[in-house]
């Protein structure tokens, strides 16, 4: 039986102090990232092309419309920025930067609210940069960490390094590799890390390289670096970073590539930041 009181699962109800955050959030968000340049898009609910960003459409809502040609819920909000900027309103705006504040939905009943934002031809220590000033003007408790997907790609192509090793951060088996340089990769957590490369191969040092430069114009105290961080992320095979405190994610992005578009961006989890601020006023 269900009660009419109840809601479906990972659907998202705020009233009160919740709601309040939520919006203050929004808000806060949203000036912060217009007087950095950015414009505002709201994309649609339904979509037509959210498969082609998925290899497995198990996560997507599926519907039919008036002429039965099948549409989804949206579940992906930069591949329909991408697509739409790029592709419908881009006679119109030169803008490259932009910024959306709506949820994501997914199969079965899972809601996901955003704050995010994509720059066309942007960089890394921007966006970077932009997630880290909405993170501090929000005054959230975050713990800022970099990485480098080309790494762990170069590591299974060229080195045999098994994938699920790095996903699953199995150091003991890692470290038993016939690599000998793979265990100062393993070691390094620092920015100051990064300063001593030798011995690794020049394609890994290349990668490493790039993280240290990037970090070096990031104005963030609380970093640290993930070279063997690797998670299966769509579009994303460059440098990425995440943002989070204790276990809760609350920004993820960096430099990825849709089609022949190359943009930097991330999300902002808003879900995530309001739990923070709760728990903060509860405390």
């Amino acid at each position: 039986m269900i009660f009419e009181h109840e809601i479906p699962s990972k659907s998202k109800l705020y009233f009160g102090a919740s709601a309040k955050i939520k919006r203050q959030i929004e808000n806060s968000c949203a000036l912060v990232l217009e007087e950095k340049g950015f414009e505002e898009i709201v994309t649609p609910l339904f979509s037509y092309h959210q498969h082609s960003s998925f290899e497995d459409a198990t996560p997507l809502l599926q519907l039919h419309d008036e002429n039965n040609d099948m549409v989804t819920l949206r579940a992906d909000s930069t591949a329909d920025v991408v697509r739409i900027v790029t592709k419908r309103i881009g006679r119109t705006t030169a803008s490259k930067k932009w910024f959306y504040i709506q949820p994501a939905v997914s199969f079965p009943t899972q809601e996901q609210y955003q704050v995010g934002t994509e720059v066309f031809d942007g960089s890394f220590d921007e966006v970077v940069n932009c997630a880290t000033a909405l993170v501090e003007k929000l005054e959230l408790d975050a713990l800022l960490q970099i990485s480098n997907m080309k790494i762990p790609l170069l590591l299974n192509e060229k080195y045999g390094v098994d994938l699920r090793l790095l996903q699953d951060t199995k150091v003991e088996k890692i470290l038993a590799l016939d690599l000998p340089w793979i265990a100062k990769l393993v070691k390094m957590h620092r920015v100051e890390d990064l300063e001593d490369l030798e011995g690794i191969p020049a394609d890994i040092q290349a990668e490493l390289q790039l993280m240290k430069t990037m970090s070096e114009k990031i104005a963030c105290k609380n970093l640290v670096i993930a070279p063997l961080y690797y998670a299966k992320m769509r579009y994303y095979g460059s440098l990425t970073f995440r943002m989070f405190h204790e276990n809760s994610l609350l920004v993820r992005g960096g430099v990825y590539q849709i089609e022949e578009v190359t943009a930097a961006g991330f999300a902002l989890y808003t879900d995530a930041c309001i739990n923070q601020k709760m728990k903060k006023i509860k405390a």
